[in-house]
């Protein structure tokens, strides 16, 4: 996602093909990308990755995208469109003009990048009770899924910053309706942002009920589990995007995340762990995970986050685990503004 707004078409093609030739066989983008979207960089993200499949077999490369959700801002991302909806028409829209820019005829995971219906977003925890809405019903978009499935352009489909709720009611509409049924979730998991999935998406999710995957974001919690923006005058956090884009991710900022980070990188000092071997070996141990999502603006913090994975004890200690759990307990999220 920041391929086009930090990142030069060169650089994207860097990184891309460092990951798949480090193992690496799924690439998550999405319409709306490069973040923060404007009308001016919408659908760069998507034209760098299709410049560099064209030199890939396609068959090796697991490609995931994702729609919109209800939107009164993102509106650019459509020809003509006051409101965003998850409905039959957005979602064709938004397939078509995918496929072009990523120069495929095919989609390998097509996901929902947040609920048509309203929830809490991007750092919000709580819901609110006041802000509920008439949302497109869930069997509405599991048809318009089910066509593109049908014509073959998408293969299977996904859910993103989505609920219990949501996730129950894809399940149970795709069961009784005889319609496409939900293969993952893609939702923030880290060090710093455990409980929304852990209190009851660990349970629905589990292979023994809904069986949905776990795909974590920012499970580096956007570079701050990196311990690069504890000192804001450094060159990173200098070039950092919570520095480059004021207000961008502040629940890493303006909250307790800050001296959580400092006591769990303490905590992997002692364990003779850096700050990206802790947080990337957590995420990658947790028995509900399926992959964790990485983001990398340049070779050296690819290379950083891939040699975290692959050559970090497997599973972590049983004493790592437990003073993770210790600090936990202290903080739980601390990212909650």
């Amino acid at each position: 996602m920041t391929f086009g707004q930090q990142n030069t078409e060169k650089e994207a093609h860097e990184i891309l093909s460092y990951s798949f030739d480090h193992g690496i066989n799924i690439l998550d983008t999405a319409e709306l990308y490069p973040i923060p979207p404007s009308k001016e960089t919408q659908g760069r993200t998507d034209l760098y990755i299709g410049s560099w499949l064209k030199s890939q077999p396609r068959d090796k490369v697991i490609l995931a995208t994702k729609v919109c959700g209800y939107s009164e801002r993102s509106t650019c991302v459509r020809d003509n469109a006051k409101v965003l909806r998850v409905d039959a028409a957005n979602i064709r829209e938004s397939v078509e003009k995918s496929l072009q820019r990523l120069g495929t005829d095919y989609i390998d995971l097509l996901q929902i990048h947040w609920p048509d219906r309203y929830v809490p977003l991007f750092g919000e925890f709580f819901y609110d009770y006041s802000k509920w809405r008439p949302s497109v019903p869930f069997v509405e978009q599991l048809r318009a899924f089910q066509e593109l499935i049908d014509e073959g352009k998408v293969r299977y489909i996904g859910v993103s910053n989505e609920t219990s709720y949501g996730v129950m009611e894809f399940v149970h509409a795709a069961k009784v309706e005889g319609l496409p049924k939900i293969v993952s979730i893609q939702n923030n998991y880290s060090l710093l942002v455990r409980c929304h999935f852990e209190i009851d998406l660990v349970e629905v999710c589990h292979p023994n009920n809904c069986n949905i995957g776990l795909l974590a974001y920012s499970p580096l919690s956007g570079g701050a589990l990196s311990g690069k923006y504890l000192d804001l005058d450094s060159e990173a956090a200098k070039k950092g995007r919570l520095n480059l884009f004021p207000g961008y991710m502040a629940r890493y900022k303006d909250s307790l995340a800050r001296e959580a980070t400092e006591k769990y990188i303490e905590m992997g000092r002692k364990h003779g762990l850096t700050p990206v071997q802790l947080a990337l070996g957590f995420a990658r141990d947790r028995p509900f995970m399926t992959s964790s999502i990485i983001g990398a603006t340049s070779v050296d913090q690819l290379k950083e986050d891939i040699d975290a994975f692959l050559t970090t004890e497997r599973p972590l200690p049983p004493e790592v685990m437990a003073d993770i759990e210790t600090i936990f307990k202290r903080y739980k999220d601390p990212a909650i503004l």
